[in-house]
């Protein structure tokens, strides 16, 4: 293995990832798939990741069904294809493993929209209610947080919940508004959103339904009300996924990240999958932090062991208490 440099160390810094020049002849699927067995590592890919890199993981899912896997893996290294929240909550279920990300500037807009130490100012109004994460945020945010949640077990958690309490809900003010009208519970929301989310055209969507009137609407419930209120089925990216695998329609207009189509594609290649279009010039909507992560640098970050996830124990101890109440919630509910 090349020794990392100190101009490494820095391009590192500046880039997020190291800049190393890959072979294009390399067979990139096979060198990776030797570089897991040699180091005892896992890959595991949101769905919002490149074709190519959901190809190469051992394991692809949401954001509820990676949290899964990274607490009980057996494996020593743990390349989260992924944003840098979802690595720490990986790092935060296997303190004891190493967690690496092929590009720590792959962030996200809805966890940044939540900086933690103006979110424990904003606490302090509420006194007495609890915190209700979106797992979509920093581990600085789950020290603060009493339960997390996924989309997949938003609604279990918030029922979870005794009625007389109050309950904060954060980052994401579209799910919370999504998660009032379907439980009923009034919540205090932080006004943080996810950017992919936010930017769907109800009227392009709406010329998309009217140019392909067979299509099903299906949407995640980061999106808006408007876009919502069009669909014909809400969902997580997993609950999205299965319902175009079980139902007998053969069209659908996916509002969520694009990245899903890859499994709908693979699913069902009999059906048909349509991105739902942006409020831009874009035909589809794409996150920019997900895409981050490419083949090359997912290589790369292997072969290297950077760049490498790390949170201090003070961190780990205090956020793993709302993640294991979830997890718990959603073991009992049956979500896998």
């Amino acid at each position: 293995m090349k020794e990392i440099t100190a101009q490494d160390e820095i391009s590192l810094h500046r880039n997020g990832f190291l800049e190393y020049d890959v072979d294009p002849e390399l067979d990139l699927f096979v060198e990776i798939q030797k570089l897991k067995k040699e180091k005892n590592a896992v890959i595991l890919a949101h769905y919002y990741q490149d074709g190519d890199i959901q190809d190469i993981a051992d394991f692809v899912g949401d954001s509820l069904q990676l949290s899964q896997e990274a607490a009980r893996t057996s494996a020593d290294i743990i390349a989260f294809a992924g944003v840098h929240f979802m690595a720490e909550t990986a790092k935060i279920l296997s303190p004891n493993k190493k967690v690496i990300l092929p590009d720590l500037k792959a962030g996200c807009s809805l966890s940044d929209s939540c900086p933690a130490p103006i979110f424990a100012k904003f606490k302090e109004k509420y006194p007495d209610h609890i915190v209700v994460s979106y797992v979509n945020c920093t581990a600085d945010l789950k020290t603060l947080t009493d339960i997390c949640c996924t989309s997949s077990n938003a609604v279990h958690v918030i029922n979870s919940i005794p009625k007389d309490k109050g309950i904060i809900f954060a980052p994401d003010k579209n799910l919370g508004a999504y998660l009032e009208k379907v439980t009923g519970r009034k919540m205090i929301l932080w006004n943080g959103a996810c950017m992919v989310h936010e930017i769907f055209s109800k009227e392009r969507i709406a010329k998309l339904k009217h140019q392909n009137p067979e299509a099903i609407i299906i949407a995640h419930p980061e999106c808006e009300e408007p876009v919502l209120a069009m669909a014909e089925f809400i969902g997580s990216t997993s609950q999205l996924l299965n319902f175009t695998k079980k139902k007998e329609y053969n069209s659908f207009i996916v509002a969520t990240e694009a990245g899903i189509i890859h499994q709908m594609e693979r699913a069902s290649p009999q059906k048909t999958f349509i991105p739902a279009p942006p409020n831009n010039h874009c035909a589809c909507n794409e996150c920019p932090h997900m895409k981050r992560n490419t083949l090359e640098k997912l290589y790369i970050c292997l072969k290297y062991e950077l760049p490498e996830v790390v949170l201090s124990q003070e961190v780990i101890q205090k956020s793993r208490a709302c993640i294991d109440r979830m997890l718990e919630i959603s073991e009992k509910a049956g979500l896998k």
